[in-house]
């Protein structure tokens, strides 16, 4: 198990057990750099926090067997016995004296010296915690029936006082109801004031759905604060770290099942303090994640800004209490941020460029919907068993700061980013219906190549219309459901909060009583005002300006004439609506000659059906276990089917040659299928401006097709130099301002921001296609298509995440497998440059978000709760350390609390045991090698010697004789200095009492 350090907010660490036993207890060594851990396999563990890794120095690993001492005779009876003990302290004013709290509800004041019991507390119900006052002579016991009973050390015949802190008090002098357990309780004393006890737990039987509590009683007052979660554990902080002396608590550290809060105990209400630790990524479980490197620099004080806004108010006016200690030297020289979206809709944007995670801002897409009251009233939102509104796809673009999501109900939101707070009226949006159909009877000749369609006529399988409202068809002419979106977008005007605001919602609808598909792949461009997602059924593009859809295909209608697999589609479609006005259809009469349409790998061979293509598949189809959406249903269609349908993997839009014949580039759609399949499609814009919301876009296939082994995961482009050509986008600019006529003019100026070459540029300046897939990766020539570089990823496993990121100046393709290799390749080249096993596939989460991100970092969710964050760049490795935060600096210690004169005479005030001389093995002997075993960690000399081994095993062992002589030497050097500060020391002390003593007289003594 992991075991997170946390220190002033940025300094944070982990430490990290080998054994999969639970944490159950630490203990800090105050001011002196170290922590011992227990854990529930009989281990402690010692850690040394003095170096900015901790490192386990030594741990202890006890045997089980029956108890050696004899606790009947505690109770001085033979038949008893006292049971599982669930306290243990010293008294605070003399550490000879032990108090041990049995769960029977007994309690034993125990002297260490005498070896005996001084005194037996008894009560009739069992405890769960006790808990000692500064002075010694109290001491307070929680019990399972919600009472506290303080008593008298000196006085264990009855309680002093027995309190029920939310027990009914009935008329009578009954005794009260009882209540639920009180799970732990604390006892600080103030010097000015009455003590605080506080507890967890304790709560009337009859709060039935009353969250937990954790309650303050503070003199008369009676204070109880409701927690979001389960209370796992709580610690008081006090200004001193002496148990015997008054405590002075000023905050409440609460752990919780999926949060950390700290109270405030110094502030009227007891707020909470501001949590700056990254607690709440798990506030709703993470279904997809995306890592970006090297942002545009004004992007995280742009999310800070407007999530600052979101914060809620009425949080503690003092600084985050815990400030241990200090920040690492370096940071990240460029910006990372971190989304993460969740179950509930929620998207999180995360601060990365340093050690530690800092949330920025969230966005709650859920709101767009309209919340069911109840099951009866969820008659659509059937196509997942729970979550509806869980994210599933996250496309953005950081220079723009277009948000694009889909999520698990077949819908797409598109957002735009804006400073300003605005009300929508009516919320945008569209309906789209995507059906897969084919004909059950194929082509009855292999060569046989079926007529292209004439542009233009009525049976054109590509005529679309768009749902600018929803639709008032909810069943088709059988009864089955049709036309009906899963979720229902709210008709009141929506108050949208600076940040992300809706700018269009897209929903798949159901089809004949087929409920929609999952969404599998999205994409969306500012440069060109589209956005583009596909499925199980086909792709579907969306112009989000003028608010319409451009392209509504199955997969195999992108094909046209080439279908390698011969597939035909029905045409006309039964449930097709008629073309609407003002949409262009897809003049497929463009098409090339089918020798330019072939790919290096084409041929008229069977789709492939391999196993790892099935396993693929089903990543697609979210057929997840461990997390909250499931696959889809459909009464009509078999999983199999679902299964063998041809889904659109991949989208990348870009500005590059579409044929072979071309001689400038131009904006098009690069789209991959499951099937390995690269289709081109050729996107026509208007020009800006105006003009651009006025006239249509045309888009029609390019007749380009190139084939892979294995499913599309990834394309990027590179240029002639082997830099990475980013797809065209537009500048970032706040439209909810009214622009004065300069800017007016500027905008209609403003042309997409490309790198890709100019139009005046010779057809040598080409450029190079890089397609990535779950088996191989190649190199395509462009315009001549020709496959210059292959490279053959894996045979016995499939690529899980293939990245195309920039690293030293350069580009490389970055793969994960699920064999748990990641292995990074030169482009264009392809040549191999790194192959490291590193993480087997365990479960689905790691595959679902496995990401790459540029200058050598990636990430994935190692458990429901945690981020991984791991760099495969070298420079980074050598930066690590200095990016490290300190855990361990050195405080000056509080004065110890003064005894007095009186005391100090007659014996009172705090009395010090020596345990070396108690326990040590001069009076106990030594202990059993049975007990326990002795295990060196790697934190000291001993963790070097098992390290020094392999090829650099003999230098590695030559400097550990040289470490070990020098630690021999500084501990001989030591103890020389401690003899002489002792003999120093001790002539000083002699000198002091001479002087002292040396005019008194003998009755003066």
């Amino acid at each position: 198990p992991l075991t997170p350090l946390f220190g002033r907010p940025g300094v944070e660490c982990y430490c990290q057990h080998d054994s999969g036993a639970a944490v159950i207890q630490l203990q800090f060594l105050i001011n002196e750099g170290a922590l011992v851990s227990a854990l529930a396999d009989d281990t402690l563990h010692l850690w040394n926090l003095r170096q900015k890794r901790p490192a386990i120095l030594h741990s202890l690993k006890f045997n089980r067997e029956r108890p050696i001492h004899n606790f009947c005779r505690l109770l001085g009876s033979s038949k008893s016995h006292p049971g599982p003990i669930v306290h243990i302290s010293d008294n605070p004013m003399d550490e000879g004296k032990l108090l041990i709290g049995f769960e029977s509800g007994t309690v034993v004041l125990w002297d260490l010296k005498s070896k005996k019991a001084d005194y037996r507390y008894t009560h009739d119900e069992a405890i769960h915690s006790v808990a000692w006052h500064h002075e010694g002579k109290q001491f307070i016991c929680s019990h399972s029936d919600g009472t506290l009973t303080i008593w008298n050390v000196k006085s264990p015949t009855k309680p002093f006082q027995t309190i029920t802190p939310h027990g009914k008090q009935l008329k009578d002098g009954k005794k009260p109801e009882p209540c639920k357990p009180i799970l732990k309780v604390e006892y600080k004393t103030t010097r000015a004031g009455e003590p605080f006890i506080i507890l967890s737990g304790g709560l009337s039987y009859d709060t039935v759905g009353r969250r937990p509590c954790l309650t303050v009683m503070h003199g008369k007052s009676t204070a109880v604060l409701e927690m979001d979660y389960s209370i796992v554990d709580f610690l008081t902080l006090c200004e001193t770290p002496y148990p015997n002396d008054f405590q002075e608590p000023y905050a409440v550290v609460v752990l919780l099942e999926k949060d950390l809060v700290l109270i405030d105990l110094a502030q009227n209400g007891y707020p909470i303090f501001e949590n700056p630790y990254p607690l709440t990524i798990h506030e709703s479980p993470v279904t997809c994640c995306e890592y970006f490197a090297d942002c545009p620099v004004d992007l995280i004080p742009a999310l800070y800004s407007v999530g600052a806004r979101q914060k809620r108010q009425g949080y503690s006016k003092k600084e985050w209490p815990i400030s241990g200690g200090n920040w690492g030297l370096i940071t990240q020289s460029y910006p990372e941020i971190i989304i993460t979206g969740h179950a509930d809709g929620s998207i999180k944007f995360w601060d990365a460029s340093a050690i530690t995670l800092q949330v920025l801002y969230k966005l709650k897409t859920a709101k767009v919907f309209e919340k069911s009251r109840n099951k009866d009233d969820r008659p659509n939102t059937d196509i997942v068993d729970e979550d509806p509104y869980a994210i599933q796809i996250i496309s953005w673009c950081p220079e723009s700061r277009m948000l694009c999501i889909a999520g698990v109900s077949a819908h797409v939101i598109i957002y735009r980013f804006s400073k300003q707070e605005v009300t929508t009226e009516v919320i945008p949006m569209l309906e789209v219906r995507l059906l897969y159909e084919i004909n059950d009877v194929e082509s009855p000749d292999a060569e046989q190549v079926p007529p292209l369609p004439t542009p233009g006529t009525g049976s054109n399988p590509q005529s679309i219309v768009p749902q600018s409202h929803p639709s008032t068809s909810s069943s088709s002419s059988d009864g089955l459901r049709d036309n009906v979106p899963c979720l229902k977008v709210k008709n009141s005007p929506l108050k949208q909060s600076p940040g992300y605001q809706i700018e269009l919602v897209i929903q798949l609808v159901w089809v004949s009583g087929e409920p929609p598909q999952q969404i599998t792949s999205l994409a969306v461009n500012s440069a060109y005002g589209l956005v583009v997602f596909g499925n199980c059924n086909g792709i579907a593009m969306v112009d989000y300006l003028q608010k319409t859809v451009l392209l509504n295909l199955g997969t195999i209608e992108l094909y046209g004439s080439n279908d390698p697999y011969r597939r035909e589609p029905r045409s006309p479609r039964k449930t097709r609506q008629p073309s609407g006005a003002g949409l262009c259809d897809i003049n497929e009469g463009t098409m090339v000659p089918e020798d330019r349409c072939k790919s290096p790998t084409s041929g008229s061979g069977s789709p492939n059906n391999s196993d790892d293509d099935q396993k693929m598949n089903n990543f697609i189809e979210k057929d997840v276990k461990d997390n909250s959406f499931s696959r889809s249903r459909s009464s009509s269609v078999t999983s199999i089917d679902k299964e063998s349908r041809e889904a659109i993997s991949a989208l990348h839009f870009c500005e590059t040659f579409t044929r072979k014949t071309d001689t400038s580039p131009s904006p098009c759609l690069w789209v991959g299928t499951t099937l390995g399949t690269v289709l081109v499609i050729v996107l026509n814009l208007p020009p800006g401006g105006e003009q651009r919301l006025l006239q249509p876009v045309i888009v029609s296939p390019s007749g380009t097709i190139l084939r892979l082994k294995g499913a599309i995961l990834r394309m990027a482009f590179l240029d002639t130099t082997g830099s990475l050509v980013p797809p065209a986008h537009e500048p970032w600019r706040e439209l909810n301002v009214p622009e004065d006529k300069d800017e007016k003019d500027k905008s209609k100026k403003r042309r997409p921001v490309s790198v890709s070459p100019s139009s005046s540029q010779e057809i040598s300046e080409n450029q190079y296609a890089v397609i990535c897939s779950e088996k191989q990766a190649k190199v395509i020539s462009l315009p001549s298509q020709n496959c210059i570089y292959k490279q053959n990823i894996t045979e016995t496993s499939f690529v899980l995440r293939g990245d195309i990121v920039s690293l030293s100046n350069s580009i490389c393709l970055a793969c994960f497998c699920a064999n748990g290799h990641i292995m990074t390749f030169s482009l264009p080249s392809l040549r191999p440059l790194l192959d490291v096993y590193y993480l087997p596939l365990t479960n689905m989460r790691i595959a679902r978000t496995f990401c790459f991100t540029n200058n050598g970092q990636a990430l994935y969710l190692v458990s429901p709760t945690e981020i991984q964050r791991l760099t495969y760049s070298q420079e980074t490795c050598e930066n690590l350390q200095e990016m490290l935060g300190e855990l361990f600096t050195p405080v000056e210690t509080p004065e110890a609390p003064n005894r007095g004169f009186f005391k100090g005479l007659f014996g009172g005030g705090a009395q010090s045991l020596d345990r070396e001389e108690l326990f040590g093995e001069s009076a106990s002997g030594k202990a059993s090698r049975s007990l326990a075993q002795h295990i060196p960690g790697p934190g000291g000399i001993e963790g070097v010697k098992g390290a020094a081994s392999g090829v650099v095993g003999e230098l590695a062992r030559a400097r550990l004789a040289l470490d070990e002589r020098g630690q021999k030497l500084g501990e001989l050097e030591e103890k020389t200095a401690a003899m002489l500060y002792s003999a120093d020391s001790f002539s000083k002390h002699a000198h002091e009492m001479m002087l002292k003593y040396k005019d008194k007289k003998w009755y003066q003594f």
